[in-house]
């Protein structure tokens, strides 16, 4: 069993890759110290200042101490140089404090944290995403890795069906392998009859109900995607990037223009296109553009705009904007 490093950041853009690094670091700590000597904190309730504070408190816990925080994209530069790097300097031997950044491009784990981290002999991993034209060469390539062969055609249908997110898409591809055994070919009629797309059809679901004002369903139908794991920042980033791509959709079929020409520009290749054409056609785009205005709600809490927690916080603003 690998030993515990004395501290970690876990950084990066691939949210879900974050979370399971979090989730199996969790796993060896109480394999090592048990549940007793394991503290969990979110940045969003806990600054640099506390986390210092937590430091340097004397528990009951026996052993090995385990600090895990997530959420330390919101945290200011200046906060952690002046408060947590100097206590994480002098932080017990017998301590490990692990640093969780679920980031995008406008937060982004704190230079400070990164250096604190390194100068406390610790471990840096950045848990990047791929650019959406590099998806389907390396859904492609991993496909290979496992012994079958996955076609141009089937990767974007693979990638528009279960979305962007690699763990995802790799879970998908060795389902597939076994299913269909190695040397199989895996083309559109296979991707469609065999991925697993609840979460893209629970997440349309959810716009759906919004747009006709289903409250109960709305509300219903959010509960299950966290169920699933579902990333409630993720999440809201996702409906509106739909719901945006079906308003243009409809817009541009609206005013004339060719199916060729209102489905330019839509991420997932012409696969993708050829869905979110079908949804626009029987889409009203002004119900569309007042949906998407009222769940950029959802995003903008789900980074730190509230004082509550993330599933309060989108709850209320999908009982609100459903009503």
């Amino acid at each position: 069993m690998p030993e515990l490093q004395p501290a970690y950041l876990i950084h990066g853009e691939d949210h879900g890759r974050v979370a399971e690094r979090r989730g199996k670091l969790a796993v060896l700590a109480e394999a090592q110290c048990g549940a007793g000597g394991i503290e969990q904190f979110d940045a969003h309730n806990a600054d640099p200042a506390a986390i210092a504070g937590a430091l340097s408190v004397m528990t009951i816990a026996l052993g090995w101490r385990v600090l895990l925080i997530s959420g330390c994209e919101r945290w200011r530069d200046a906060d952690v140089k002046a408060d947590l790097a100097p206590a994480m300097a002098v932080m017990s031997a017998a301590t490990t404090v692990a640093f969780f950044a679920s980031e995008d491009g406008r937060q982004q784990a704190p230079e400070a944290l990164h250096k604190a981290v390194k100068a406390a002999g610790g471990t840096i991993a950045k848990e990047g995403v791929l650019k959406a034209k590099e998806l389907a060469p390396w859904a492609i390539a991993q496909a290979a890795a496992l012994s079958i062969t996955l076609d141009g055609a089937g990767a974007q249908a693979l990638i528009a069906q279960v979305g962007e997110r690699q763990q995802r898409l790799l879970r998908e591809l060795e389902k597939f392998a076994l299913e269909y055994g190695a040397g199989a070919k895996i083309g559109v009629e296979e991707v469609s009859e065999s991925a697993a797309n609840s979460s893209e059809l629970l997440v349309w679901g959810l716009v759906d109900a919004v747009v006709a004002r289903d409250q109960r369903t709305a509300l219903l139908t959010y509960l299950k995607l966290r169920e699933q794991n579902e990333d409630a920042g993720r999440l809201a980033v996702a409906i509106v990037r739909r719901l945006r791509d079906v308003t243009a959709i409809a817009e541009r079929l609206q005013a004339g223009a060719s199916d060729s020409q209102a489905g330019a520009g839509i991420a997932g290749g012409s696969y993708a296109a050829k869905r979110r054409m079908a949804e626009a056609r029987s889409a009203d785009p002004e119900l569309l553009r007042e949906a998407t205005e009222a769940l950029a709600a959802l995003e903008l809490a789900s980074r730190g705009g509230s004082a509550l927690d993330q599933d309060t916080e989108t709850l209320r603003v999908i009982e609100r904007i459903a009503a």
